[in-house]
């Protein structure tokens, strides 16, 4: 539970570092099973990695932005200190994740590259990621839990962002590991079992476990609508958007069938 570690006199956060790790990683396992399929090409998965780089920090920042808008001081967006401090801090998962998948499909189509065929073999690998930086939050004590005093009860030191004078849900550490299950499912089934529903797969398992955990989320910016957050609306949305496509292919097959029946 540090927001910095120091290192040589040099502080340095620890929500990054985490991030880091989990990319250097992914990208050394995605690149070596590349290179031992040989199916995909290395230059067009780094320029669609750089896509989802840029599209994930923006896409972040703008969704928390939006949901964090009232609390916002506007009067004072044009102190630097001020827009520095609130450049570095704030990121909502939902907002990376619809901004990458958007720009990695705008850089597939501006580069000719088969988008789809990327993104259904190396979606495992957000999961993956994402479960480094939920660790990243609990060493800076973002994203915190509700007040609990039960097994594994967390007390985060003062000077970290949770509130440093009660016992509280491990919520950063449970959505890490079940992130890092989600994945490990994902990438199995897709890189050894050559399954194709990876991103559906992805939408849905998360998508549940993100809603369900909203509701042991302590941290009061992330926006709310009738009772649910942000996040949770949009891990409906996700749910019953998979819902839908695989209930318009069943009825497309239902029909090819009848057709060649008759």
């Amino acid at each position: 539970m540090q927001v910095f570690f120091n290192i040589f006199g040099l502080k340095i956060p620890s929500y990054g570092v985490l991030i880091v790790t989990g990319v250097i990683l992914a990208n050394v396992l995605a690149i070596a099973y590349i290179g031992k399929t040989k199916k995909y090409d290395i230059n067009d998965f780094i320029i669609l990695e750089a896509y989802a780089v840029l599209g994930g920090f923006l896409g972040a920042k703008l969704l928390y932005l939006l949901v964090s808008f009232k609390s916002i001081d506007w009067s004072r967006i044009f102190e630097a200190e001020y827009f520095n401090a609130l450049m570095q801090g704030g990121f909502v998962f939902y907002g990376g994740l619809i901004g990458g998948l958007a720009c990695v499909l705008l850089g597939g189509r501006l580069h000719k590259i088969d988008t789809m065929k990327y993104i259904g073999r190396f979606i495992g690998f957000i999961p993956f990621i994402h479960s480094f930086g939920r660790v990243g939050c609990f060493m800076s004590g973002c994203c915190y839990g509700i007040p609990y005093s039960g097994i594994g009860a967390v007390r985060f030191p003062a000077g970290s962002y949770a509130p440093a004078d009660i016992e509280l849900f491990p919520v950063q550490l449970v959505e890490a590991g079940m992130l890092m299950v989600i994945a490990c499912i994902i990438l199995y089934l897709v890189l050894a079992k050559n399954n194709l529903h990876g991103i559906e797969l992805y939408l849905v398992l998360y998508g549940c476990t993100r809603f369900i955990l909203e509701f042991f989320r302590y941290d009061a910016v992330r926006g709310r609508l009738l009772g649910l957050s942000t996040s949770q609306w949009i891990s409906l949305l996700s749910i019953a958007g998979v819902v839908l496509y695989r209930g318009i292919k069943v009825a497309k097959n239902m029909n090819r069938e009848a057709e060649h029946v008759l």
